[in-house]
């Protein structure tokens, strides 16, 4: 397929932020969007278009049952100019096994990625240059068709937007503090919480927000059959260190989700004789190893935060400190290969960046 371009008006065009190191995350967009759609069984007219507000029918499927997915991945500068995405086909291989879930038709992953490109040669000057700013991706699928019968969507639209990014968390590379939820749950088993879709971040809002009001900067999930073992963060797959080992759970039940960053923490690990293993952890296992000095470490990973610390659990309203609330040896070594490879300070002897032109 041709994709068609209608570039922004250079009048119309918006001031990039001149303060990068002020970046908020997800306030600011680029000038062009990316849109192709689905219906008579065929994705068509991928095109490039100024950023604007869409035109749906107060019909529209996704308003009222949610057929919803997105991705999230990112566009860092190197020191010499260069622009390098990170695991873009991965992101879009996830795409469709999210579309898969939801009933969505699948999408061509090589096509995306050169749609992907190609927007980014147009609004690729809004990558940042600040060394903890980058510019975030979100892909994503939307079910258009006007129907309030309950069935999947007969029509979709797929759009990339862009806009540049800081730190996801206010605290940057610093610990943050984390509610365990003993009474909500995110996902049970043969629901949505192994892929990317709206309504499985919808049903987290509530209980994040709870957290939020208590002061801490996210949650952590437990499994919704026993309300014992150790899921993953809202925004974030969860690793603990335990007597020297990284642990995190297994994606076997389908509930947490496969986070690319997540893999990449696991090979990274390998590569530098980290030792490691995936297996079910209980919670009350975590509170004990803390109280007898065998949990050293807690970190999160995702494509937003990349790595992020954490220095305290709340856990049935009792504080669990760790790390004596600072940055751990192996967070700190995990968080320096990634970002160094991501920002081009390090050689990527794995192949995951990709060099742009």
């Amino acid at each position: 397929m041709e994709i068609t371009t209608r570039l922004q008006l250079p009048a119309h065009l918006k001031p990039r932020p001149t303060d990068e190191a002020s970046l908020r995350f997800g306030d600011i967009y680029s000038d062009h969007m990316f849109l192709m759609d689905y219906f008579a069984g065929q994705w068509r007219n991928p095109r490039i278009e100024p950023f604007g507000p869409l035109t749906l029918s107060p019909a529209a499927m996704v308003l009222h049952y949610s057929q919803t997915i997105f991705e999230g991945l990112k566009c860092y500068r190197h020191p010499n100019g260069r622009l390098a995405l990170f695991r873009p086909k991965d992101n879009f291989k996830r795409l469709n096994v999210s579309a898969a879930r939801m009933s969505i038709p699948p999408l061509d992953e090589a096509f995306l990625l050169t749609a992907l490109k190609e927007l980014l040669k147009i609004d690729g000057r809004w990558t940042p240059r600040h060394p903890e700013a980058s510019l975030y991706i979100r892909p994503f699928v939307i079910a258009t068709e006007p129907h309030l019968g309950v069935r999947p969507s007969q029509e979709y639209l797929f759009m990339i937007i862009t806009g540049p990014v800081g730190p996801y968390y206010k605290e940057g590379f610093a610990p943050i503090k984390i509610y365990v939820e003993s009474h909500y749950t995110r996902s049970a088993p043969g629901g949505l919480g192994g892929v990317k879709a709206g309504a499985s971040y919808a049903s987290s809002l509530l209980a994040t927000e709870k957290a939020a009001q208590k002061g801490f900067t996210q949650l952590l999930w437990l499994d919704s059959v026993h309300h014992r073992y150790v899921e993953e963060v809202g925004s974030m797959n969860m690793f603990f260190v335990l007597d020297g080992k990284i642990a995190t759970s297994p994606l076997s039940s389908g509930t947490i989700l496969p986070g690319l960053t997540r893999a990449s923490v696991l090979t990274v690990a390998e590569r530098l004789g980290l030792p490691f293993e995936e297996r079910l952890l209980a919670i009350d296992e975590l509170i004990e190893a803390q109280k007898s000095g065998r949990l050293t470490e807690a970190f999160g990973s995702g494509t937003a935060a990349v790595i992020s610390p954490v220095g305290l659990l709340n856990y049935q309203e009792k504080d669990y400190v760790v790390a004596d609330g600072k940055v751990g040896r192996i967070t700190q070594t995990l968080y320096d290969e990634l970002v160094g490879v991501q920002y081009g300070h390090k050689p990527d002897p794995y192949g995951w960046v990709e060099l742009l032109d």
